[in-house]
């Protein structure tokens, strides 16, 4: 495509459409967003007067088989990203799709699979932001043996968000909308995996401390679909082990961070403050380790995937193999909490999305 200019459609223009891909795409030269339709028409006019956005469609089925559009950015809660993304890459369109990638591990596959029917298509999730201050200066320690093997991966992501039982059930506690996705098990999965190796066991124990909510869409109570505690054991492909913490019923947890212990050195990144501590064996505390400025990261969404449709850089953050894998782990998650047993990474079958 060159620097030559891109038409971009959005399906789903909510809130991080709305104060981060939308601005960052009017940054970009030749990039122009010519259509938006959201779930009703008359947020779609606001998104398009607030934008200056030229069309607003009925459908995103008539947005899709627009012809003028070339990229197809879908914003929507991940119940709609499978059957959007596919009819956009058989039409010809770039596809940069919310996270979490689709319901479950069936359809994230089956979104990898189009993807690879169209390789001359570019296929993106909008990436996890925990960890991309810091992703390529951990790197670049873990390389140059700072921790030495990797024996144990502890993650935490703790807070208090669903701690109140009068806090109403949001779209993400429902599984008609968020399918398997749970908490930020993903997205924090997602984070990891730009440092460790894949997960190829899981055991894993889920609950519904607060198991009904208050139900805006009914205005009646509502049993929970979503877990909101989740505890989960890996194994992964490096010979390391690994134990994950998620919860959203604490008060005073202790935020959302990944420690990595090694043979010979440990290093603790704080995802929240973007903060990193470490040590060698021989050093008997943690001590904070500044992350250089030149090599500081941080987001490029948008730059990225305009990049990656111009021709001029790969996927880098993050590209569908990947979501398909944390959908993976994900379900993983939801099946070894449903039966009570191991699941082996990855799946070998993808036929019964609601176990």
């Amino acid at each position: 495509m060159g620097r030559q200019g891109l038409r971009i459609g959005i399906v789903g223009a909510g809130q991080v459409v709305r104060s981060r891909h939308l601005p960052g795409f009017r940054e970009i030269p030749g990039v122009k967003v010519v259509g938006v339709c959201n779930l009703h028409r008359e947020s779609s006019n606001r998104v398009a007067r607030e934008f200056d956005i030229p069309r607003i469609y009925e459908s995103w089925e008539s947005l899709v088989e627009d012809d003028t559009i070339d990229a197809v950015l879908i914003g929507t809660w991940p119940y709609m990203h499978c059957a959007i993304t596919l009819a956009a890459l058989d039409a010809g369109k770039h596809v940069l799709t919310q996270a979490r990638m689709a319901m479950n591990s069936r359809e994230a596959q089956r979104m990898l699979d189009k993807s690879r029917e169209h390789p001359d298509l570019t296929a993106m999730i909008v990436p996890s932001p925990y960890g991309l201050v810091g992703e390529g200066f951990v790197r670049s320690l873990i390389d140059e043996g700072f921790i030495g093997i990797l024996r144990e991966i502890h993650l935490d992501g703790l807070s208090s968000q669903l701690a109140d039982p009068a806090t109403p059930l949001s779209w993400r506690q429902m599984t008609k909308y968020s399918g398997f996705n749970m908490l930020n098990v993903g997205i924090l999965y997602e984070s990891i995996l730009r440092w460790v190796a894949p997960a190829n066991r899981v055991i894993a124990y889920a609950s519904k401390v607060i198991p009904s909510r208050f139900d805006q869409e009914t205005g009646k109570s509502a049993r929970v679909g979503t877990p909101d505690s989740v505890h989960v054991l890996t194994g992964h492909e490096d010979g390391s082990v690994g134990v994950f913490r998620f919860s959203a019923v604490v008060h005073h947890g202790t935020g959302m961070s990944v420690t990595l212990y090694g043979s010979e050195g440990t290093l603790h990144y704080d995802f929240a403050r973007d903060e990193l501590r470490g040590a060698r064996e021989d050093n008997l505390e943690l001590s904070r380790i500044p992350i250089p400025v030149d090599r500081r990261g941080g987001w490029n969404v948008e730059r990225e995937f305009v990049g990656a449709v111009r021709g001029e850089q790969a996927v880098s953050h993050t590209d569908f193999l990947t979501g398909a894998r944390y959908m993976q782990f994900t379900e993983a998650v939801a099946r070894s909490s449903r039966h009570q047993h191991p699941v082996a990474l990855p799946l070998m079958e993808f036929s019964n999305p609601s176990l």
